[in-house]
C-alpha cells in the first residue's frame, strides 16, 4: 500500500493511526500534523500524579526519533489545520498545504471556558499540558482553590489540591455532580467521597462572575456567596474541535459526523477520538466519546479503513473509562441507562458496584475501588447480556467472594439519566 496518509492532530487517537497504518503493511508517506508543539503525550496523567509536587515529566507516549525513524512520520507540529479542501484532497495547516490521499482527522476537544474570563491570570481549563504545568505552580504555592465543575477533570483536581492540604471548593451548577455520566443516585455517592476528604461541594450554584484585578481573587455565585481564590480551574466539559472544518463539505453535529466505519461521507476522509460522532452498532446510537480506550481504538480503526476503504469495518463498542480520587478508583462501562441503577455489591461510603438497566438489557456497571470487577460486566454488556442475566453474574460473584466486598444490596428506580453527547 502506498500513497500519502495525513492524520490531522498529534493525539492518542492520531498516534494510533499511525502506528495502526505501519501495522496494516503501508509503506507509504504519513505526515501528522498537531495544533501544539509537543510531541504525543498521554493526557489522564495531566490531572492525576502530574499535578504532584514531585513534578512528573510530561507523559510523552514516544520520542520524535523513534517517530521519524522507525515509523517514518513527517511532523508538523505547532502548525494547527486551519481548512479542509476535499474537492482538491489538500488539509492546509500552519500555513501550508498539505496533499493526502487518505485522512484522519483527530483534532479532539477544546475546553469550555467561562465568559469574560480570558486574560484573566490565575483561571485555567485542563487539557493540555501547558494548563497542567500552570495548574502545578499554583498549586505549588499554595493557592486558595476553586473548580468549576464537578466532572471527572475538575474532581481530579479538587483530589491533587487535598493530597496537598489545601483548601479546595468545587462549585456545580446541577443539584448532583456527574448525573450526566453515572445517574443521580451514583452522583450522590461521588459528591460523598469528596466530602468524606475535606473537599467542600457547593451543587446547584452556578457562577455569575470572577473578580480580581489582573489576576483571580473572587469567585462569585448565583446565591449569593462570594470564594476567595488564587486558583480556579474550570472543568465545564470540551467542544469538538471542528471550527477548522467549516465549508468543508462534512456534517458537523456535534462532532464530525461518521457512520459505523468511521467513514465521513466524504471521499478518502475518516475520524476518530474526541472530534467523532460516530453510530455505535452496540447500543444502536450516535456516541461521541471523551474516553481513552475509545481514543486509542478508533484512531487505529480509521486509518486501517481509510487506507482499506473496501473492507472497511465497523467500530463497536462498550465505553469504558476511570477517574482517580484520594487514592482510590472509579471505573464505569457502559452507558448509564436510564430505567434502574442497583447496586449490587458493597455500599456507598465503600467500595461498590452499581449496575445499570436500559428496558431488559444490562447496559452499564460502575464500580469504586473493586477494579476487578469491572471488565468482568464490560464482558457481559459486550454480549448484550439481559437485565436477569447481569444480576444473576452479581450474585453469584457475591457467593464466591463475600469476603472481599460488602454483601449490601439497594434498588433504584429513579435512576439519573444519562446524557448522550450531542
Amino acid at each position: 500500500m502506498t500513497g500519502h496518509l495525513v492524520v490531522v492532530g498529534a493525539s492518542l487517537a492520531g498516534l494510533r493511526a499511525v502506528e495502526a497504518a505501519r501495522r496494516t503493511g503501508f509503506t507509504g508517506r504519513i505526515t501528522l500534523i498537531g495544533a501544539e508543539e509537543h510531541l504525543p503525550y498521554d493526557r489522564p496523567p495531566l490531572s492525576k500524579a502530574f499535578l504532584d509536587p514531585a513534578g512528573a515529566p510530561v507523559p510523552t507516549f514516544r520520542r520524535e526519533n523513534v517517530l521519524q525513524n522507525e515509523l517514518g512520520v513527517r511532523l508538523l507540529l505547532g502548525a494547527p489545520a486551519t481548512h479542509l479542501d476535499p474537492g482538491r484532497r489538500v488539509v492546509v495547516a500552519g500555513g501550508r498545504n498539505v496533499p493526502y490521499d487518505a485522512l484522519v482527522i483527530a483534532t479532539g476537544a477544546y475546553a469550555r471556558e467561562l465568559p469574560g474570563t480570558r486574560g484573566l491570570a490565575g483561571v485555567h481549563t485542563l487539557r493540555t499540558v501547558d494548563d497542567a504545568v500552570a495548574i502545578r505552580e499554583a498549586l505549588d504555592s499554595g493557592a486558595r482553590t476553586v473548580v468549576v465543575g464537578a466532572g471527572f477533570i475538575g474532581s481530579e483536581v479538587a483530589a491533587a489540591a487535598r493530597r496537598r492540604g489545601l483548601d479546595v471548593v468545587v462549585v456545580e451548577a446541577s443539584p448532583t455532580p456527574l448525573s450526566g455520566a453515572v445517574g443521580e443516585r451514583m452522583g450522590e455517592v461521588c459528591a460523598a467521597l469528596h466530602r468524606r476528604h475535606g473537599t467542600e461541594v457547593r451543587c446547584g450554584a452556578g457562577v455569575t462572575g470572577i473578580e480580581g484585578a489582573g489576576r483571580v481573587g473572587r469567585v462569585l455565585l448565583s446565591d449569593g456567596t462570594t470564594l476567595p481564590a488564587d486558583l480556579v480551574v474550570v472543568g465545564i466539559g470540551a467542544v469538538p474541535a471542528t471550527g477548522w472544518l467549516q465549508g468543508s463539505g462534512l456534517t458537523l453535529d456535534g462532532g464530525v459526523v461518521c457512520d459505523e466505519t468511521l467513514f465521513t461521507g466524504v471521499d478518502g476522509v475518516y475520524a476518530a477520538g474526541d472530534v467523532a460522532r460516530w453510530h455505535n452498532p452496540m447500543f444502536d446510537r450516535p456516541m461521541r466519546l471523551e474516553h481513552w480506550t475509545s481514543a486509542a481504538e478508533q484512531g487505529a480503526v480509521a486509518a486501517r479503513n481509510a487506507l482499506a476503504p473496501e473492507t472497511a469495518a465497523p467500530y463497536s463498542t462498550v465505553p469504558y473509562f476511570w477517574s482517580d480520587w484520594y487514592g482510590g478508583r472509579i471505573q464505569f462501562a457502559g452507558i448509564a441507562g436510564e430505567d434502574e441503577v442497583r447496586v449490587v455489591e458493597g455500599e456507598a461510603g465503600g467500595r461498590l458496584v452499581a449496575l445499570y438497566r436500559e428496558g431488559d438489557r444490562l447496559v452499564g456497571a460502575l464500580t469504586v475501588d473493586a477494579p476487578a470487577r469491572v471488565m468482568k460486566y464490560r464482558g457481559l454488556i459486550t454480549r448484550g447480556a439481559s437485565w436477569s442475566e447481569g444480576l444473576a453474574f452479581a450474585a453469584e460473584r457475591r457467593r464466591r467472594t463475600s469476603g472481599d466486598l460488602d454483601a449490601g444490596v439497594g434498588t433504584d428506580a429513579g435512576a439519573g439519566k444519562r446524557r448522550m453527547p450531542a
